[in-house]
C-alpha cells in the first residue's frame, strides 16, 4: 500500500488551498479518509481517544449486517425458484439473489454518495462517512422488486432532507435509512405492499404455482389469515418472503452480538424494545378482541421487520436517547409502538418502521426529563444533607 500511500502524498498539494483543484479538497479527503486512517488529531479541549474512529465505528456496523444481507441473497433466489415450483441447487439460487440485490445496493451507494458529495463540495465541508451504513440498510429494508429509480430517489431524498437539512452526520433526527422506506412506503405504495413484490423476477403472475403464496407472514396476519402465518422454524431462519435483509432472524441475532460486543449498539435499547414488544402482545392477548391480538408474543416479535429495526435501527447512536434510562424508555417504547401500530391499523402492517421515527423524533426530550430529573435528585440530596446554621 506504500505506493498508493506515495501517490495520494503526491497528488494533495493539488487539491490544497492554492492548488488546481482546490474546489474538490472535499472528494479528495473523502478517497483519501476512505484508504487510510486520517492523522488529524485533537488538540484543545476534554477529548476521548481511542482507536476507533466513526469510518471505522460504520465499518463494524456493515460487518454486523453481512449475515443478514448473504441470507438475504440466497433468500431472494430460494423464493423465486419456490414460487416457479424448482429447486436448481444452492449455487444457482445465489447467482440469482446477487444479480437482483447487487444492483440495489449499487444504485443506493451511487445515489446517495452522489448526493452527499455534491452537498460537500457545495458547502465547503468533508463528506461524511455516515452514509456507509445507510447505503447498506436501505437495500436490506427493501423488496426485490423494487425499481432501481425508486431506490435512487429515495436514497437522495434520505440524504437531503434526512441529513443535509439538519446540517449532516451526527445532526440528523431521523434515521435516513428508515425516511428512504417511508418515502417508498408513501410515495409509491404499490411498490412496497402486496405479494409478488417479495418474490421477484415474476413478469406474469400465472408463472407462480399454485401451492405457492407470496404473501408474508404480516400480509396474512393483517388479512385474518393466521393458519398461512409460518411456523416457529421458518419465522426464525428466515425461509419466508420479506424485505432483502429482515427475514432471518438468526442472521439478524448474529448482527447484534456484532454490535453488541464491540460497543457500537446499545444491548438497552435492544432488551427493552423486545420488553415493550412482548408487553404490548401480552397485553392484546389479554383483551383477544379478534384473531391478530391472540398472536402469541414470540410470534409478533419474529414477523415482519420488528428484529432487524431494533437491532440495526433503533440502535443508531445519532438519533437514538443517549441517557442510560432514557435508551431503556425509548426502546421499550418502540416495542411497545411498534406492535400497537401493527395491530390497531393493519393498513401500516410495518408499524415498527413508524414507531422508531416517532421515537426518534421524542429522543432529545426523554433525554431532557432525564437530566433534568436526575439534577432534581442530586440537588434534593444535597439540600437534605446540610445542616442548618447556629443561631447566635
Amino acid at each position: 500500500m506504500k505506493f498508493l500511500r506515495d501517490f495520494l502524498d503526491k497528488q494533495k498539494p493539488q487539491f490544497g488551498k492554492g492548488g488546481r483543484f482546490e474546489k474538490l479538497h472535499s472528494t479528495f479527503d473523502a478517497f483519501e479518509t476512505f484508504l487510510f486512517v486520517p492523522n488529524k488529531t485533537t488538540s484543545s479541549g476534554a477529548h476521548i481517544r481511542d482507536a476507533i474512529d466513526l469510518k471505522r465505528t460504520m465499518s463494524f456496523v456493515i460487518l454486523a449486517m453481512m449475515p443478514a444481507l448473504l441470507f438475504g441473497v440466497w433468500n431472494v433466489g430460494y423464493q423465486h425458484f419456490l414460487s416457479l415450483g424448482q429447486s436448481p441447487g444452492f449455487w444457482p439460487m445465489v447467482y440469482y439473489g446477487l444479480g437482483k440485490v447487487l444492483p440495489i445496493i449499487a444504485v443506493s451507494y451511487i445515489a446517495g454518495l452522489g448526493a452527499e458529495f455534491v452537498f460537500a463540495q457545495i458547502r465547503g465541508h468533508e463528506v461524511n462517512e455516515g452514509y456507509l451504513v445507510s447505503g447498506m440498510l436501505i437495500p436490506l429494508v427493501m423488496p426485490v422488486d423494487i425499481p432501481l429509480w425508486m431506490v435512487a430517489v429515495a436514497c437522495i431524498f434520505a440524504v437531503v432532507i434526512g441529513k443535509e437539512t439538519f446540517g449532516g452526520t451526527g445532526m440528523n433526527v431521523f434515521n435516513p435509512a428508515l425516511l428512504a422506506r417511508a418515502f417508498v412506503f408513501f410515495a409509491y405504495p404499490a411498490k412496497i405492499t402486496g405479494d409478488t413484490i417479495w418474490i421477484g423476477g415474476l413478469s406474469k403472475p400465472e408463472g407462480v404455482v399454485d401451492a405457492f403464496s407470496g404473501a408474508t407472514p404480516l400480509s396474512n396476519a393483517a388479512a385474518g389469515a393466521m393458519e398461512k402465518i409460518p411456523d416457529f422454524y421458518d419465522l426464525f431462519f428466515g425461509f419466508i418472503p420479506g424485505s432483502i435483509g429482515e427475514t432471518s432472524k438468526f442472521a439478524i441475532l448474529l448482527g447484534a452480538i456484532v454490535l453488541v460486543v464491540t460497543g457500537i449498539g446499545s444491548w438497552r435499547i435492544i432488551v427493552s424494545s423486545l420488553l415493550g414488544g412482548v408487553s404490548m402482545s401480552l397485553i392484546f392477548n389479554l383483551f383477544a378482541a379478534n384473531e391478530y391480538m391472540k398472536i402469541d408474543p414470540m410470534t409478533q416479535i419474529m414477523m415482519g421487520s420488528f428484529l432487524f429495526g431494533t437491532v440495526f435501527m433503533a440502535t443508531d447512536p445519532v438519533t437514538a436517547s443517549q441517557t442510560t434510562r432514557g435508551k431503556w424508555i425509548y426502546g421499550f417504547l418502540i416495542g411497545f409502538f411498534a406492535i400497537m401500530i401493527r395491530v390497531f391499523n393493519p393498513a401500516y402492517p410495518e408499524g415498527t418502521m413508524l414507531a422508531i421515527l416517532l421515537m426518534n423524533a421524542f429522543a432529545p426530550l426523554i433525554d431532557f426529563y432525564v437530566v433534568e430529573a436526575n439534577i432534581k435528585k442530586r440537588l434534593k440530596r444535597a439540600l437534605t444533607g446540610v445542616k442548618p446554621l447556629k443561631q447566635n
